[in-house]
């Protein structure tokens, strides 16, 4: 386990619970099976609302605030003629991609009714259900019998202008009159068991904070390959205060204070 990944997931735990020497939380006791375990919709409801925080965080005050200092984001990100980032929709997608690649057998992705790519567009029991959040932005619980997995599917708003221009814009948008606070989709999350012990809960948990790690140091390595464009200095900075970017340490320690307090919550719940 890397270290910032144990700094983030112990920075959230440590004022309750006891921690073993290898950086796992322990149970505080082997009482009842009920007192330390979770169910499904808990644990998914949980990394959503910490995936709310990073990608707004990310939306907001990278892509957002980096574009009115003249960085690039785009969806070729990756190509070695292209030098820019990766947009919010791609940057959950590098997230989804690095939890695959780890042992916790959490599934996640971003689906909408007016998707640019044509393969996010929902189909049959999700497209049901994402007519009802719509509706109310209600959070919708199912499970999958095709793919035998517990689903939970979340409102995607559109909460910042990175985002409704960017859709809007875009030459294979199959809508392009979204407004802010308009509902764009849904993140989907997928996991096969109905109920997770303490320590399934804090590697899930964890396992989605070593992702957005991931995508964003990846990021910083293209920013390091650049020819042609200004490279922004790396440090304790944000693009709000001129060509900077923060380390991977300083942009996950801010979506901790951020959402730290709701899942710390949740967890002494079960104490």
């Amino acid at each position: 386990m890397k270290t910032t990944n144990k700094l983030y997931i112990l920075a959230i735990l440590s004022f309750t619970f006891f921690i073993s020497c290898d950086g796992v939380p322990e149970e505080k006791s082997k009482g009842s099976a009920s007192e330390n375990t979770f169910s499904v919709a808990e644990v998914l409801e949980m990394v959503s609302k910490e995936n709310d925080v990073t990608r707004t965080l990310y939306t907001k005050a990278i892509v957002g605030k980096g574009k009115a200092q003249g960085m690039k984001f785009d969806e070729d990100w990756r190509k070695d003629d292209v030098e820019a980032g990766p947009l919010p929709a791609l940057f959950l997608r590098g997230v989804a991609s690095s939890i695959r690649k780890s042992p916790v057998p959490l599934g996640l992705y971003l689906g909408s009714d007016f998707p640019v790519n044509a393969a996010n567009k929902f189909q049959g029991k999700q497209a049901e259900l994402f007519e009802e959040i719509k509706k109310d932005k209600k959070p919708q619980f199912f499970y999958d019998e095709e793919q035998k997995l517990h689903t939970a599917m979340f409102v995607d708003l559109a909460s910042a202008g990175a985002c409704v221009s960017c859709h809007n814009e875009h030459p294979q948008t199959t809508k392009s009159d979204w407004k802010l606070g308009d509902v764009m989709g849904a993140t989907t999350w997928q996991y096969p068991k109905d109920s997770l012990s303490f320590k399934e809960t804090v590697a899930l948990l964890n396992s989605y904070a070593e992702g957005t790690l991931d995508i964003y140091k990846e990021y910083l390595d293209e920013i390091d390959d650049f020819k042609e464009s200004g490279k922004p200095q790396i440090g304790e900075k944000w693009p709000a205060e001129g060509n900077y970017l923060p380390t991977p340490e300083v942009f996950l320690d801010s979506v901790k204070k951020l959402s730290s307090y709701t899942t710390m919550k949740v967890l002494m719940a079960k104490k």
